[in-house]
Formats: structure tokens, sequence, C-alpha cells
């Protein structure tokens, strides 16, 4: 180990256990740390855990590069001098939290509250766990300045976070994410700030909130009529242990559904997740009890929400009565085009409608939009953007619905995040149109493959944990940017996107354009055939991940299973090219 860099980490956990505000229970654990002087203490005390532009997200623990509720006091003192300066003009600033089921949620939401409140910021906390979406709709409704939720998503147990959301509900985007960073950045020491709060400016939010929301829910249904006649439909539902538990039965139930089957292990609210080894609907093994008992009670659909129920999973019968996952971008697909025909039919369709997507989503949904004679924007990773673009857009034009790959939908406009519960709701609603029609979600997507072609992705994530992880993601970027795969399967490289120059660099007239949105360390490779190929590091998880974008035509579904074993041999073969 490097003695000059544990010469720092030393210093720096020294001059914790020097802060007064820093509890003697804590400082036992950094004396220990120091005493080890091993790798443990680095990863505790190499950097400040970085307030991005989303919030923190960290393992828990002791150390200034962990999640605690000191780590969490600097972060929101960072916030709450900010918010004192855009909103001088307020008599009251008034903010609104929520947290999942995470271990220390709870602590961590009421450790932000007192420094709100010690700050003279009005402080709406919800008296237990609560989907991240609902939070964006309670800073709506209650008219907040800003407001946290306290969620790691779907990262592993070990992992805690919080998110800062703007006074339109969304995340918080340019200017204002690195004004608020710029704050955090000032706060030095836990002493510098007083975390004994201020009880009268606390209120308890809960139920009232959850009625309206859902009420809001049922304005989004297409289809009342068609549900009446299948509310029968059997759905198993699971929260995977979080926050989805009690909100999102009551929302199916509150459309008209009412045979909701119960996954009883996975509602234990729980935050080391016992039944899964990952908390994420996407992977196979997450939706394994789920399945499991779909088979059992001979179910028409499988939902299952992440921790904190922004993204869900789905599970449904293909053409030989087995369950298969749908991955985010056929769940996306198969919603968006469900919403898309809901709106025709209703003759809401006027010219003045979009959908929304993020760049590194399947390229069927602007295929859709125009069939439709509907607008589709692309927009960076993350459902912040996907918000600015509703809000800029705000009483000109109607936000039909919108989504990203990683598992995440919206539709309407009174939440500004994805959400979950909203999903399920619209998926349940989609999957009984299908079914009134006498056919299956699955004869539906084989259908819209049909019609506009097989649209196949693929995902890589690489994990790099720590100092050296993170160097090393860096150094693949740059990689990829020096010496970009000219070729692919035999196809040429036509375009390459740089998000982070702003640059499109066309390869055949050697011309440049430039890309109308934030900047972004992310790479873009198209190609020849229609392939693309995107390089992004994750914004909140130590990876770097790899999307692989494919199409084909589809002539008759029967050749289904024959082409994606093609479009899967394409991808492979683009993952040896790139060493992957």
């Amino acid at each position: 180990m490097d003695d000059q860099l544990l010469k720092t980490v030393t210093e720096r956990a020294n001059n914790w256990l020097k802060m007064k505000n820093i509890d003697n229970e804590t400082k036992q654990e950094i004396e220990n740390l120091i005493q080890k002087q091993n790798n443990e203490l680095v990863e505790a005390f190499y950097r400040d855990l970085e307030f991005g532009t989303g919030g923190l997200r960290g393992i828990m623990g002791v150390g200034s590069n962990r999640m605690n509720i000191y780590t969490v006091a600097m972060a929101t003192q960072g916030l709450c001098n900010y918010l004192k300066k855009e909103f001088a003009m307020l008599k009251q600033i008034s903010v609104a939290i929520a947290f999942d089921c995470r271990n220390n949620g709870e602590l961590f939401a009421k450790t932000a509250a007192n420094i709100f409140t010690s700050n003279n910021i009005k402080t709406y906390i919800f008296d237990k766990l609560r989907p991240t979406p609902e939070l964006s709709f309670a800073i709506r409704h209650l008219k907040c300045q800003s407001g946290i939720v306290v969620t790691a998503s779907h990262n592993p147990k070990e992992y805690n976070g919080y998110k800062a959301y703007w006074d339109d509900g969304a995340q918080v985007i340019s200017p204002h994410d690195n004004n608020i960073i710029a704050e955090v950045q000032k706060i030095t020491s836990v002493d510098q700030i007083d975390m004994k709060g201020n009880p009268n400016l606390i209120q308890i939010i809960g139920k009232e909130i959850d009625d309206i929301y859902i009420s809001e829910l049922k304005t989004l249904s297409l289809n009342p009529e068609i549900i009446k006649r299948q509310k029968n439909l059997k759905i198993v539902y699971t929260p995977i242990h979080g926050s989805g538990v009690e909100l999102c039965p009551k929302a199916l139930k509150a459309f008209g559904f009412e045979n909701i089957i119960h996954v009883p292990e996975q509602d234990i609210v729980d935050g080391n997740f016992p039944t899964v080894k990952s908390p994420n609907p996407e992977e196979q093994a997450t939706m394994e009890l789920a399945i499991k008992k779909a088979y059992e009670s001979d179910a028409d659909l499988v939902l299952a929400t992440d921790p904190d129920a922004d993204r869900v999973g789905i599970a449904v019968k293909n053409n030989k009565n087995q369950f298969i996952l749908f991955n985010g971008n056929q769940t996306a697909t198969f919603l968006i085009y469900y919403l898309l025909n809901g709106w025709k039919s209703a003759g809401k369709i006027t010219g003045k409608e979009y959908l929304i997507k993020t760049i590194v989503t399947t390229e069927i949904l602007p295929q859709m939009a125009k069939d439709f004679n509907v607008d589709c924007y692309d927009t960076l990773t993350g459902f912040k953007y996907i918000a600015d673009i509703i809000r800029k857009n705000e009483g000109k034009r109607k936000f039909i619905g919108g989504g990203e790959e990683s598992f995440g939908y919206l539709a309407g406009e009174f939440v500004r995040d994805k959400d979950a519960i909203m999903a399920c709701t619209l998926i349940a609603e989609a999957v009984a149109w299908a079914k009134e029609q006498g056919k299956s979600a699955f004869d539906v997507l084989m259908e819209i493959y049909c019609r506009y072609g097989l649209f196949y992705e693929g995902l890589v994530n690489i994990t790099k944990k720590g100092k050296s992880g993170a160097e090393e993601i860096v150094a693949m970027m740059n990689n990829f940017r020096n010496n970009p795969p000219v070729k692919i399967c035999k196809s040429n490289l036509l375009y390459i996107k740089d998000y982070q120059s702003s640059k499109v660099q066309n390869l055949a007239d050697k011309t440049y354009e430039k890309i109308n949105l934030p900047k972004s360390n992310v790479l873009q490779f198209i190609y020849d055939d229609e392939t693309i190929v995107t390089v992004r590091p994750s914004g909140t998880e130590p990876k770097i991940k790899f999307y692989f974008g494919t199409r084909t035509e589809l002539k008759s579904k029967e050749l289904y299973d024959l082409k994606i074993v093609e479009l899967n041999e394409k991808i492979e073969m683009i993952k040896e090219v790139l060493k992957l």
C-alpha cells in the first residue's frame, strides 16, 4: 500500500476524531480503523463521499466516504444553504422527505429533517416507508421548494443513498445540481452544523397523500370498462421487501383489479432483502419466487417493484405457455404502444402530443411515435432529463408517456420521476386490453415487432470498485475516445456521438454537428447496419455500462426465436470486438 496515501487517509480520519459533533461510538470505530492501517481505512477515508448531480450513494459505515448520519448531515446542510439563497424571498421554505426499506433509512431521513428544521425550513416527512415517486408527487402537491428521498434504489443491501429534488418534483438538474454541490463542498466539518433540529417545524404526512396520489393515478386509466370486464385478471405482485408493499396493491385495486396474488415472503419489509441476492427486478433470480407463484396460480401477469418502487419488472407467458421476463425495452415498447392506441382511440391525438426516451432506450419508440403522429424526444440517461422536457412543454404540449431501458416508466404530468406504482397499474390495464382481444402481452409484442421491425438490445455492466476501479473506468473511456471501434460484424462506423464534447462526427464526410443536450460522459457509435453501441459510466454505481442496439425485419412471429438467436450472436460478436 502507498505510504503517502496511508498517511493522508490517517490524517483525514484523525480530523474526524477532533470533531465535537461526532459521537463516541463512531470515534471508537474510527480509532479501530486507524490501528488496522489497512484497505478498509483507505476506502473509508480516501475521499469525501461525493455529492453528485443526483445526490449521495455509497456503502454504509463510518468515514468520510461512507453513508452515515454525518455525511448525510453535511450534504443536507449544503442543500439548506443553497435553498436559503435561492428562495430568500419566501417567508417559509419547505421540503418533503421520504425513505424506503433500507437499513438506516429512517435514521438518515430523521437526521436530514433535523438539519432542515435547524435551518428554519419547514419539513414534511412521511410516517413510514414510501415509494420515491410519491415523494415527487408530495413536493408538487405540498408546493415545497425541495425534497429528498433516502434510498439506494436496487443496489445491494450494504448501500444507502439520498436523492435531491427541486420544486417541480424532479431531481435537480443544472444549474441547481452544480450549485448545490458547490455548497456541499463548503461544509468541511460536522461541527459547522446544528444537528439538534426544531420539532415545531416538522409535519408528519401519510395516508392523506396516498389517497390523493391514487386518485390522480386513476385519471390515467384509458379503458376502465375493459378493466370491469377483466377485473379477475390474475396479477402476482411482489415489492421485493420494499416500499411498494402497501401502495401498489391499493393502486391496482383502485383501478378495478380484484385478483392480486401476493408473495408472502417478499411482503416482509426488510433492508437485508433475505429472499434475494439482489433486490433488482431486472434479474431472473430476483423474480424466481414471484414466477413460481405465477405458475401455481396460473397468473396472467407478474409485477415486481424495486425497493423504492420507481422501477418495475414484469413477466408474462410466451407462446409456449412459459413465463418469461420482458427486458426494460420490451416493457417500454408494450406499455407505450398501449398508451398510443388508447390516446388514438379516445381521439386525443392532435399533433401536440409527445413521448420521451433516453439515448440508450430502444429505437422502436420513435418509429411508433411517427406512426401515431406523435413526437419523440431523446434525452440523456436519467429521469431528471425526462422531467425537464415535461417542464419545458408544460401548458403547450401533452406528455403521453416515456421511459428508459433500466425499467423506469412514466405517464401523465403530476409525478416527475419514474413511477413503478403508476407503471404497474397501466401495464396491468394493457394486459387486460390484450386479453379482451384474446391476446397475451407477448402476442402484442410480436405484432409490434412485425409492424415496426425487431429491435433487440443488450447490456454489459462491468463493476470496478474503490479508488482503483474509478481510475480504470476513466482509462476505459479515454481509450474508446482515442480508439473508436471502426468496424463491427462487417459493419462500418458512420457516426461518433460524444456527449461530453457535444459533437457528432460524421466519418464519411468528416463533418461535425452539435448535440443539443447537456454535456455527459457518454460515447455512442452508430454503424451502417443500424447497430448502436453506447458506452457510459454509471452515475450512481461503480460501473461502466455498454449498451448494444440491433435491428432486423420480422416477417412473422413464428420466426421470432430464430431472429433473436441471430441478434444475440451479433451482440456476442460485438462484445468480442470490444474485448468485454
